[in-house]
């Protein structure tokens, strides 16, 4: 089973200001105070695709990660690792096409996929969600299903973003898939097979349990993401990119724009 929650929001800004807001959002907790749980961002691979003129990003994201307490509850430590906070790996990509004017991301979680599997997918599009042509993900990355030559059009003060966060537990899973076929292979009979399926059942209860309690924290993380982009997006409306770049760097000790 897998659980699904899809948003749709709108952000005051051109879309080019928000998707450097969106590369931008981890760069710093002082620019971003909601990024605080994020200890590192590392590029694994940009480029640009040189026939369609679309920016390829992958990265990878170290956090802070804290199992909800309900789970931590549910599930023996052996397989949580027990409470407290955790280091974790998000993968993320990335598609952008500025001429056509959206963007098309990915974030999945690298740890703890035995327990859980999160996978965040949004959308940014100069147009509103009922209004954007379709478009389908192949292995060179987010394709419009049908295009048509680009015309000079005018900046759109807004960007809409839809983001749906998809849900899904296999713990116990393959345990329960070994138990089948020993069972279909005639290696188990009487009352211990009545037993492995009362495990099965359990397992697919635990799964959903697992899948609610991460669906029912989506609200919360949401909103934290969008007033993090907020504020980055207003840094950058009331400074400019190069000021508020140039004030980090100095910050941090580093060189500032060397020529």
């Amino acid at each position: 089973m897998v659980l699904t929650h899809t948003t749709n929001h709108a952000y005051s800004h051109p879309f080019p200001t928000v998707t450097l807001a969106f590369f931008l959002r981890y760069y710093s907790p002082q620019l971003n105070p909601f990024s605080s749980h994020v200890l590192s961002t590392d590029t694994i691979s940009s480029h640009i695709d040189p026939e369609t003129g679309r920016l390829h990003t992958t990265r990878i994201h170290m956090k802070k990660t804290r199992l909800p307490s309900a789970v931590v509850k549910l599930l023996p430590s052996s397989v949580t690792g027990g409470g407290g906070d955790k280091s974790s790996y998000v993968l993320e990509t990335s598609v952008v096409d500025i001429k056509e004017g959206w963007m098309k991301t990915e974030s999945k979680n690298l740890n703890y996929t035995g327990v859980l599997s999160v996978v965040e997918q949004q959308h940014y599009s100069t147009t509103p969600p009922d209004q954007a042509p379709s478009t389908s993900l192949s292995s060179s990355g987010v394709v419009p299903s049908s295009l048509t030559p680009t015309s000079h059009r005018s900046l759109s003060p807004n960007t809409f973003v839809t983001t749906t966060f998809s849900y899904r537990s296999t713990l116990g899973a393959k345990k329960h898939e070994k138990t089948m076929e020993s069972v279909e292979g005639g290696e188990d009979h009487g009352p211990r097979r009545f037993g492995n399926w009362i495990s099965g059942w359990g397992a697919k209860r635990i799964q959903q349990s697992i899948e609610s309690i991460a669906s029912n924290k989506t609200d919360d993380q949401i909103i934290k993401s969008r007033d993090g982009m907020r504020i980055v997006l207003e840094r950058l409306r009331n400074n400019g990119v190069v000021a508020v770049l140039r004030e980090l760097r100095r910050r941090e000790g580093k060189s500032v724009f060397e020529p």
